[in-house]
């Protein structure tokens, strides 16, 4: 023939119709070890940085994925601990509570306050006359009001041990401490059925006394009335402040 092959190049290859040359492998990689860009040294392509500033995926030098973030946004880890979703929760249901608690308004603090004082006034004057003398008492000793009458009977001892005065007096004492402003700002559970319990005791006592002085002896006592009444008048706003709350207190209480 008159053309002849030209030969080869010293060093080059054919691999598939395609001459490399000395430095160069077919699968893109240099001899010197260096990857071309695009590839790694596995000939798998490289992850590079994102533009876009979305989450990668890269790994620590102890194999352990790690999540990082480009475009300057924090990472994880970074910036503070996230609430989790407990405490999201339970900080509304607290608000919530802590807005629900009944507060009585301050004419019936001061109210119950006041018929408190002067139960426990009456009281005290009461358990004076009892221990010296019933003609201290301020009331009629003649015809149905008899005060001497009714607080020496027999009735005006209870289990003929305690007196019916020195129950008043502790009673009041115990409704003054309870029905103090104080008491009623506290929001305590404990205070606000002490105080609704003490309340219907007492009427429910008072129910009886009134029964011994106009069934069992026949004459019924002023004094003893008038704390008769402070009790019942203090038995109606305490009801009343207990309707107020709608139950609030008693289900904070369970």
């Amino acid at each position: 023939m008159a053309s002849q092959k030209r030969p080869r190049a010293a060093g080059q290859v054919r691999t598939g119709g395609t001459a490399t040359k000395p430095g160069e492998r077919q699968d893109g990689r240099r001899q010197n070890g260096r990857p071309q860009a695009g590839r790694s040294e596995t000939g798998r392509p490289q992850a590079g940085p994102s533009q876009s500033g979305t989450t990668q995926n890269a790994r620590s030098q102890d194999g352990r994925p790690q999540n990082t973030r480009s475009g300057g946004r924090p990472q994880n880890g970074q910036g503070g601990t996230a609430p989790s979703r407990a405490t999201l929760v339970a900080e509304p249901r607290a608000g919530k509570a802590a807005g629900t608690r009944f507060s009585a308004p301050p004419w019936l603090q001061w109210s119950t306050l006041a018929l408190s004082l002067a139960g426990l006034g009456m009281s005290i004057y009461m358990t004076i006359a009892h221990y010296t003398s019933p003609s201290i008492l301020v009331c009629s000793n003649k015809g149905f009001i008899d005060c001497a009458k009714v607080t020496t009977s027999p009735e005006s001892m209870v289990f003929n041990v305690f007196p019916v005065a020195v129950l008043g007096l502790v009673f009041y004492v115990f409704m003054t401490a309870i029905n103090t402003p104080w008491a009623w700002r506290s929001g305590i559970p404990a205070i606000w059925w002490a105080r609704l319990g003490g309340i219907i005791t007492g009427m429910g006592f008072v129910l009886y006394l009134i029964y011994a002085e106009i069934i069992q002896i026949g004459n019924i006592c002023l004094d003893c009335t008038t704390v008769h009444l402070i009790t019942f008048l203090l038995f109606v706003l305490l009801i009343f402040a207990a309707t107020l709350s709608g139950g609030q207190t008693a289900k904070a209480a369970r």
